[in-house]
């Protein structure tokens, strides 16, 4: 009888989730690759090889910097699309295409200039960058090999080699000191950035691709090609998941790691659980185009991009 009362619960929680539409939405010139979030700013990168920064304060949206157009292997001058950013006490780290041999270019911009720091002559495939520190930043390559580098001496700290299958994502938690990395393997590796150690290995939930992870309070949720949207605790060591009908592109966790977003369908809805009792609690409906990024600005607040000129904002409250 109670397992039957509680399956009714769930039934219920998922069947009346609300449905929110956006507040506010954001355009840009390009369709956006990357987003990231510091304090009251947040940082867009695009296909067109500009950089642009959204102030939630004054709802101001202005273009920091264009990066150089490039060639391609047949000789054309294309746009240089940034794929990666990040924005860190008034420094903004990106990730361009180089043009050469699928080899990126890392920028640092800060003080109104932009600086050049790995070109295509280093031969590093860069996928995602993220400041550790002002002077530090830890870059995954499409190797799944994690690199710390610093931004100050333009040189490599240490380098690891997260897992032997192809890179998909990582993401630091709250105090950048440890970063998830996932790959096609299916499995995500924990490293300790202080260390410079591997300190476990997460598996046994995804079978396949992990395309996206998110890393807060020991909290560790993943978005896998298999349709399933893995949940790993790393105190208690226990795992779980919450299933799609789709691949599982993006993912997102709140800064109490109470609250979980993950896109379970092919359609463009964003599902907001409760983690504890694994009960929906929203479905985001209004973004155009195929989802890439999430970010929870706070309990209450969800930033979502999609590879489209559109970004949208969200109030759960």
């Amino acid at each position: 009888m109670k397992n039957i009362i509680f399956a009714l619960f769930i039934f219920c929680s998922l069947s009346f989730a609300l449905v929110l539409k956006p507040y506010k939405e954001i355009k840009v010139d390009g369709s956006v690759d990357d987003i990231a979030l510091y304090e009251d700013e947040l940082l867009i990168g695009t296909s067109k090889g500009e950089l642009y920064r959204y102030l939630f304060k004054d709802e101001n949206l202005t273009k920091v910097t264009t990066i150089p157009k490039i060639k391609d292997f047949t000789g054309e001058t294309i746009d240089a699309r940034i794929f990666s950013v990040d924005d860190f006490k008034n420094s903004y780290l990106f990730v361009s295409d180089s043009g050469v041999g699928g080899y990126s270019d890392l920028w640092l911009f800060e003080s109104n200039s932009t600086k050049h720091l790995i070109g295509s002559k280093d031969k590093l495939p860069i996928i995602k960058a993220r400041f550790v520190d002002k002077d530090h930043a830890l870059l995954g390559l499409l190797s799944s090999e994690a690199i710390l580098y610093d931004l100050k001496n333009k040189k490599i700290d240490f380098r690891i080699q997260a897992d032997e299958s192809k890179f998909s994502d990582f993401a630091l938690n709250e105090d950048r000191t440890k970063a998830a990395f996932s790959s096609e393997s299916g499995i995500i590796t924990i490293i300790d950035l202080k260390s410079k150690k591997i300190l476990k290995k997460l598996k046994g939930v995804n079978k396949d691709n992990v395309y996206s992870v998110a890393f807060v309070k020991d909290v560790v949720t993943g978005g896998g090609k298999d349709r399933r949207g893995s949940i790993y605790d790393l105190k208690s060591g226990k795992r779980d998941f919450i299933q799609g009908d789709f691949f599982i592109y993006v993912t997102a966790l709140d800064k109490e790691a109470k609250r979980v977003a993950f896109v379970l369908h092919e359609i463009s809805d964003i599902s907001i659980f409760d983690l504890g009792t694994k009960s929906k609690l929203y479905t985001l409906r209004g973004q155009k185009g195929s989802i890439n990024h999430i970010i929870f600005k706070d309990s209450d607040t969800i930033v979502s991009s999609s590879d489209s000129d559109q970004i949208l904002i969200w109030k759960l409250k």
